[in-house]
């Protein structure tokens, strides 16, 4: 090969000089013709690659079987790649793997597929068919093996038959086993179709494996066929050099994992960003997961500036930009600095002399917990609204910006780049760290449980209030799950998972692929989801469903054996190719184990967890001494020129807005928009009102040179860019229809532009969806109240989950403008949105605040609930309450007297209980359209005072119930705490306008007509996955009120079930959760054997269940469903005469 080449070159460069008369495009052609022909040359060491073709029917279950055969081949260096689209079965794709399994071969194929099969065959590669009975199989199957010679016969663990059949140079293994779960469990049978495989692709295929040198590293015998059990840690294993390390390692086929840089240049990256200029930066996490600076006065972590000088792809000048940092997340680029999330603080970071070296540290926010440190902000980013973006875990934030008492736990929130405007826009359902946006500004984010893909479609503010949904699936959260699938598939036996085993328990990112160098199936639609537990970067296919979208398996990007591989970040760099951080440590997991759930002798090879400050457990095998980058780079991309962009540079900026790649064009607009200058606006118009579109319908930079124009703040004071932006509303793009509806500012000609234009009947259903969502952030008008009333009418509006929760947001804040044209409401859909705003309700639990204050402006306040003595604890503390104690109602307890306040001014009118109540009484307080405030215990009044007025304005603190703050903002003194003593039923709130003619929700019953019931409360115990009782007593047909209440992370449920059924229930959860729809079932069986059932249950939250005992005495199991939970988090349910 080396002579060839050499020849070439020779032959290349004599051309040049001889033939300069002759075209240079005829050379270029020919070398590119000659690098494509050397492309397909795979005689060099490698991995050998076998095609996997499992059944489009998902109720098979092939994919499972593929995973489990694919850890086993993996062991002899064979890569599996798996499809369940016969398509695939054609020439081109086929000719770059050495074998093709074919599972339970299909009935028929195309002539073009059996003509690719015959020519695979014929062309020395292998045909491995499970589930194949020769004498009886399809047609186009016996004629593929018509003629072949046998070559040896074996029986597997089931005595069916497996053939080995040589035809021409090609070599075909069948059997009839396969179609079974069972056999699949079986070790002789894995090892079998093993041999099988490495037979049909042949010894020059297994040399060139064997060349490879793969390093054997496994720390458990060869004896593991269960894949989904858990197994013996018996040791930990060796740390391996990056090169021995890449061996372990399964990359797509056409793809190469090359090394940028590596200890001991860098050690523990936990995050990773590049600037203006492409220079990488990362955060050196050498303090995680428990030094804190509080307690050790040390501060150890980094951010340093990674750089290849020289252009041969490895970093060679490294950089302190910033030390002595402690417990830093995540960094992104603003105004000439870094701004850095470190708990509990974000801080900016500036280099003012030009060394590279921060010298201005300035804390922009403070507040964000440090109680959990893998539970904190993370992956913040620019985005297109010029706003940096981010997400938290569950330790959330709690603290003043701006001047501004703030209080959220896991979620997504953006700020302006100075750590102003904060806004926390959507609550997550547990543990967060992954936030990725496409091309056209979707955002899609993964949390470590269970949700490794979600999308984020609108601000939570216009889902707290409900629309009325016959059906249930019809009812989205603000970030709503979309994945499509439950299992990982990873390369080892041994799974060493805390929870969600087999699943995704540590899901740490959602970039998508966002240039165009990779293959055309990869753009703007891909997202790479880091899950370092199980060592393997997932390709998470996002495809649209309506107005949202929907997630599909794409198997994985990058998938390691190597018990070190650790990969926390995978983005799309400055080369258009995905660059991987690895954290390379042999500890993952952050959670004490619990015994009954996670086995610490089944997850690492120790058993002494010191809890740690940072809520992960201490040790000192947590390595400080790895990390690694790599960048995976498409062989066949045409590598695009990269930039150095600077603000003295217009005409760079501008051609990088046009670049193929969102790195480039994000940099761009954000150094255009920092520049602050009007110099660039035709320019901007005219790239905005380009009408071209590429493969995929986009026009990426006419969105971002709105955006752009958006930031300049030009789009309301100059008449050209406001006509510009109004004739994008019709653009061939929907992308760009939707930035422009985005970018509107909020005025009266903007709202009539949007009215005019046809966006709020486009048929991309996406970008109709934008234009709702802005369309809540108007003003009210009798102008958008009649048009969203016609939208209405429009039967997609209502199908769609999407939509029509966001037309019944835009609706409700128009609210006093569409009761005045609901007379007009001809429609089933309109009379559905009518009642659902007449009837404003919330439940809250015994301990919940919602995120966003209900607008209590001109409406009546009615307030519902049940409560119970508490362990004989005197009754104190907040029951619940919105706003504070100079405008605010509350509902309180002191000294076992109930108080109803109303705060209005400076003035507060208050009625209270008569003497103490009883250890269970109900409670009705309200406050009418005149201004009256009473209060009923148990149906009887307990007394009425006068407020001054209904409430005219919007209240500045949230609702929240259990617990009240604990500084000036507090309702009144409460002793030592705020939190109330005793139990609650559902606290109900209810507001209604009196002034809604024909649309009065009319009177609400009695909340003392239901006698109390036997209560028993029962909690999640944090961090461990179980309940804090084994078991409890009630008596046979007795009515119980359960209140299960979780201050966890992750979400949890509560099933009770029949007596000696925990192993079936079990099981079935575990089963359903290969269905699309477990999570919309609430992971909850529908089978006899449960009797009862909490719904899921989202951390911070609670839920009230209400059934009666069963009659027959017995030990009734209660468990948790939520994946990988109902092992270790059960109790029994002791039913007694």
């Amino acid at each position: 090969m080396l002579v060839i080449y050499s020849t070439f070159v020779l032959l290349t460069i004599i051309a040049l000089y001889y033939m300069r008369i002759i075209s240079y495009l005829y050379i270029v052609l020919f070398c590119l013709f000659f690098i494509q022909c050397t492309s397909n040359d795979r005689n060099y060491p490698r991995r050998a690659e076998v095609l996997f073709l499992g059944s489009a029917d998902e109720s098979v279950e092939s994919g499972k079987y593929a995973s489990w055969l694919a850890i086993e081949l993996f062991k002899s260096g064979i890569n599996l790649t798996y499809t369940a689209d016969a398509n695939d079965l054609n020439k081109q794709n086929l000719r770059v793997y050495d074998g093709l399994v074919l599972f339970a071969l299909p009935e028929s194929i195309s002539s073009e597929q059996e003509g690719a099969l015959k020519s695979f065959v014929g062309d020395g590669k292998g045909l491995i068919a499970l589930g194949a009975a020769p004498a009886n199989g399809p047609a186009w199957y016996s004629k593929l093996v018509e003629g072949a010679t046998p070559e040896g016969t074996s029986d597997n663990a089931g005595s069916d038959a497996m053939s080995r059949l040589v035809k021409g140079d090609g070599r075909v293994f069948q059997t009839a086993s396969g179609s079974e779960e069972s056999v699949w469990k079986q070790l002789d049978f894995l090892r079998q179709v093993n041999s099988g495989v490495q037979w049909a692709i042949g010894d020059k295929v297994m040399g060139l494996v064997a060349q490879l040198k793969i390093p054997s590293v496994s720390i458990y015998q060869d004896t593991i066929a269960d894949f989904t059990a858990r197994h013996f840690v018996p040791k930990m294993q060796d740390p391996l050099s990056s090169e021995e390390s890449k061996k372990l390692m399964q990359v797509p086929i056409g793809f190469e994992l090359q090394l940028f840089a590596a200890e001991p240049d860098i050690v523990n990256p936990m995050a990773m960003s590049w600037d203006e200029k492409g220079r990488l930066w990362i955060i050196e996490a050498m303090d995680y997961p428990n030094n804190f600076v509080e307690l050790k006065g040390e501060s150890n972590d980094r951010i340093k500036i990674c750089e290849d000088t020289d252009g041969d792809g490895v970093a060679d000048k490294f950089t302190v930009f910033a030390d002595k940092l402690n417990i830093a997340t995540s960094l992104t680029f603003a105004n000439g600095g870094v701004i850095v999330a470190m708990a509990p603080d974000f801080i900016f970071l500036k280099d003012t002399d030009g060394d590279d070296v921060a010298d201005s540290r300035e804390t922009i926010m403070t507040g964000w917990r440090k109680n959990d440190t893998h539970a904190g902000p993370s992956n913040l980013q620019y985005g297109f609204d010029n706003k940096i973006w981010g997400v938290t875990g569950y330790a959330g934030f709690d603290g003043q910006i701006d001047g501004k008492r703030m209080a959220f736990a896991q979620g997504v929130y953006h700020f302006k780049p100075d750590g102003t405007d904060f806004e926390y826009l959507a609550t997550t359902s547990n543990n967060t760290w992954g936030l990725g946006m496409t091309e056209d500004n979707n955002v899609f984010i993964s949390t470590a449980n269970n949700t490794h893909s979600a999308f984020y479609s609108m601000p939570e503010q216009l889902v707290q209030r409900r629309l009325q949904e016959d059906d249930q699936k019809l009812n989205i959260n603000a970030v709503q799950k979309i994945d499509g699938h439950y299992e990982v598939h990873a390369m080892q036996p041994n799974l060493r998972q805390v929870d969600v085993v087999g699943g995704f328990t540590s899901a740490a990112g959602h970039q998508l692929y966002t240039a165009r160098d990779y293959p055309q199936a990869y753009w703007n639609k891909v997202a790479f989801v880091t899950e370092p537990t199980v060592r393997l970067i997932h390709n998470a296919v996002i495809e649209p469903d309506g107005a949202g979208f929907k997630e599909h398996d794409g198997w994985n990007l990058v998938a390691s054996s190597d018990e070190w591989f650790g990969p926390v970040h995978a983005e799309v760099g400055p080369d258009g190719a995905v660059w991987i951080l690895d954290w390379y440590n042999f500890i993952i997991q952050h959670n004490v184990f619990v015994p009954a759930q996670a086995p610490s002798d089944k997850v690492l090879p120790f058993v002494d967890q010191p809890h740690g400050p940072g809520n992960a457990f201490e040790s000192d095998l947590r390595d400080k001494k790895y990390g690694r980058v790599y960048r995976l780079v498409y062989k066949d991309a045409m590598h695009k020129s990269s930039y150095k962009l600077s603000k003295d540079d217009t005409n760079g900026l501008l051609k990088a807005l046009k670049s193929d790649n969102k790195f480039w064009r994000m940099h761009a607009q954000r150094l255009l928009v920092e520049r602050q200058k009007d110099d660039v606006v035709s320019e901007l118009i005219g790239i905005a009102s380009d009408k071209k579109v590429d493969k995929i319908g986009l026009n990426a930079p006419a969105i971002h040179a709105l955006w752009t124009l958006q930031g300049l703040n030009v789009i309301e004071s100059n008449k050209d860019v406001f006509d510009a932006v109004v004739k994008s509303l019709s653009h061939p793009s929907a992308g760009v229809r939707k930035a422009a509806v985005q970018v509107l500012s909020i005025s009266d000609q903007s709202r009539d532009a949007i009215l005019e234009s046809a966006i709020l009947a486009d048929t991309a259903l996406n970008t109709r969806l934008a234009a709702f969502v802005r369309l809540a952030e108007y003003p009210a008008s009798a102008e958008i109240a009649n048009a969203l009333l016609e939208a209405t009418n429009d039967s997609v509006n209502e199908r769609d989950r999407w939509l029509s929760q966001a037309l019944f947001g835009a609706i409700a804040s128009q609210e006093d403008e569409f009761f005045n044209v609901a007379s007009q409401a001809n429609g089933s859909f309109a009379k559905r949105i009518v009642e659902s705003l007449a009837n404003e309700q919330y439940v809250l639990g015994r301990r919940s605040r919602l995120q966003f204050s209900p607008d209590v402006s001109n409406k009546e306040i009615h307030i519902q609930t049940e409560v119970s003595r508490r362990e004989n604890q005197p009754y104190n503390g907040l029951i619940v309450g919105q706003g504070d104690k100079s405008e605010g109602y509350a509902l309180y307890m002191k000294s076992n007297r109930v108080f109803f306040e109303v705060y209005q001014h400076g003035q507060t009118a208050t009625v209270s209980s008569r003497g103490s109540v009883p250890s269970t009484f109900t409670v009705d307080a309200r406050m009418s359209a005149d201004a009256t405030v009473e209060l009923s215990i148990n149906g009887t009044s307990q007394g009425k005072a006068k407020a001054m007025h209904l409430f005219a304005a919007p209240l500045k603190f949230n609702l929240r119930s259990g617990e009240d703050f604990d500084d000036e903002h507090a309702f009144t003194e409460y002793g030592e705490s705020s939190r109330f003593t005793g139990n609650v039923n559902n606290i109900t709130v209810r507001f209604s306008k009196k002034d809604h003619a024909g649309h009065d929700q009319g009177a609400v019953s009695d909340a003392g007509s239901t006698a109390p019931s036997e209560r028993i409360e029962i909690k999640a115990v944090k961090d461990i996955m179980q309940y804090d009782k084994k078991s409890f007593t009630v008596q046979a047909g007795r009515r119980i009120t359960l209140v299960f209440e979780n201050p966890d992370g992750m979400q949890h449920n509560m099933l009770i079930i029949q007596p000696g059924t925990l192993e079936i229930v079990g099981k079935a959860a575990d089963d359903m959760l290969r269905s699309s729809e477990a999570f919309d079932k609430q992971y909850i069986p529908s089978i006899p054997e449960v009797l009862h059932h909490t719904p899921l249950v989202n951390p911070g939250e609670s839920f009230t269940l209400e059934f009666t005992a069963p009659a027959e005495p017995g030990d009734y199991p209660y468990v948790c469903t939520f994946p990988g939970h109902w092992r270790g988090m059960n109790g029994i349910m002791h039913v007694v005469k």
